[in-house]
């Protein structure tokens, strides 16, 4: 677990809870980047904080957006996609045992590659249909369902190194990942 604030979200629209998160990603992103932090520390908060966000909107976001075609399967399946590329960087940077050598720095450098393409991406082709095409009632409901799963996955220590390597393992099996990817 982490004493970083995650944020702990029980109700909302969920494009601005998504919206939330991302923003986070990218503080601690800054903060993984920054030798005076505590980067051990932080490395624990986003992998909480990824596996939380991506399991929740791969078990309700994704499958409500595309029933309501505001997303098709290819956009929903790209998602899941860059979700499993995402726990890949991260799996690099949690098996690292040291934060404070070049390994670690090229690690999380390749984290914010992934991670910043797949922010950019979704808000451009999944949450901005998501506010075109789908009501606010929808929207709220969907907020809920996202902020409990991901709620239960943070407190389950969903960031937890063996959970992560047991996702990647499963995106490989699932034909998500190259094999040359780590």
């Amino acid at each position: 677990m982490t004493n970083i604030d995650l944020g702990r979200p029980l109700q909302g629209d969920v494009v601005d809870l998504i919206l939330d998160d991302h923003r986070r990603f990218e503080a601690l992103l800054r903060d993984l980047r920054d030798s005076s932090q505590d980067r051990d520390a932080v490395r624990r908060a986003f992998a909480t904080l990824h596996v939380a966000h991506a399991e929740a909107e791969e078990r309700h976001v994704y499958p409500k957006l595309q029933r309501k075609d505001a997303v098709d399967e290819d956009e929903a399946e790209h998602g899941v996609h860059e979700h499993a590329e995402g726990n890949a960087a991260l799996l690099a940077v949690l098996e690292l045992s040291g934060t404070d050598t070049q390994a670690f720095d090229d690690a999380v450098e390749e984290l914010a590659r992934v991670v910043n393409h797949h922010l950019t991406e979704e808000e451009l082709t999944i949450l901005n249909p998501a506010r075109e095409e789908v009501g606010p009632r929808v929207r709220a409901d969907l907020g809920v369902l996202f902020a409990e799963e991901r709620n239960a996955q943070v407190d389950d220590d969903c960031g937890r190194v063996d959970n992560v390597r047991r996702l990647v393992e499963d995106a490989r099996r699932r034909g998500l990942l190259e094999d040359d990817e780590d």
